[in-house]
């Protein structure tokens, strides 16, 4: 069902790009976005029966959707993605860096490859799809860019290193970004908390791991969407992030025992 949605800003165009929309969180953000009143740029990387799974259903909600399959670890496919974009829909009011890589590693084993697939994935293509994003945007629009990044950036472990430099850096450009590009566009974050199992957990291990935050419960990607569109409705927020993470910036109660929880 098709929801009306509570527009603060007439200058806002009911167009939003979503990277890494396939599944997941960003399959959340998308339908979440088309069933209050979004078309939507789909962005997907090889996964392509997903994307058109998704797709089907942001149809059903009665809005329109164009699929780009690209590789963000190329900067330029980043920038590309915007254009195309444009070319498809003709306007853009929204861009929301989902798209992601999440692999361990730690002091002694950081790569330089993994060091930097993390940095153009994770932190130079919401740099190139924002930049894209604010060049094009005519003069009597508005616009917001909204990083989904990690609460770990809070609640900092000696695991990871490459990830979490690359998720560091993009809170830091949040914040850079949400000075450099007002008035006209509004730069914020979602930091999510544990939502489902990486690929190295069995189900066992992430219920360890979620109990393990001060609210014991997961993060749900309905949630994470909604935090999304709370930031899209919100006209004074910039600059910000919203930990959805059950408390878990705080710091883990096993943290202090000196134990780690596999991720």
């Amino acid at each position: 069902m098709r929801v009306p949605f509570v527009q603060q800003d007439e200058r806002l165009a009911p167009v939003a790009l979503v990277t890494g929309a396939a599944r997941r969180i960003g399959r959340e953000i998308a339908l979440d976005l088309a069933q209050y009143g979004f078309d939507i740029a789909l962005h997907y990387r090889g996964s392509e029966s997903d994307a058109e799974a998704t797709a089907h259903e942001i149809r059903a909600l009665g809005r329109e959707v164009h699929l780009f399959d690209a590789d963000l670890a190329d900067p330029d496919a980043a920038t590309d993605l915007v254009a195309q974009t444009l070319s498809a829909f003709g306007e853009l009011g929204v861009v929301v860096n989902n798209a992601s890589i999440f692999e361990r590693d730690d002091w002694d084993s950081v790569t330089r490859e993994s060091w930097s697939s993390h940095m153009a994935i994770n932190l130079e293509s919401p740099l190139r799809i924002i930049q894209a994003f604010a060049k094009a945007l005519p003069d009597d629009k508005n616009g917001v860019a909204v990083n989904i990044i990690d609460q770990r950036v809070f609640n900092l472990t000696p695991h990871f290193i490459s990830y979490t430099a690359s998720k560091s850096g993009l809170w830091t450009l949040t914040r850079t970004l949400a000075l450099a590009l007002a008035p006209q566009i509004r730069v914020a974050a979602v930091g999510p908390g544990p939502t489902a199992p990486s690929i190295r957990q069995n189900m066992a291990d992430f219920d360890q791991q979620w109990n393990a935050v001060p609210l014991k419960r997961r993060t749900e990607p309905t949630a994470i969407a909604k935090a999304v569109r709370f930031i899209i409705q919100s006209p004074s927020y910039t600059g910000q992030m919203i930990a959805l993470d059950g408390g878990e910036h705080m710091g883990w109660q096993q943290a202090g025992l000196g134990c780690y929880i596999e991720e």
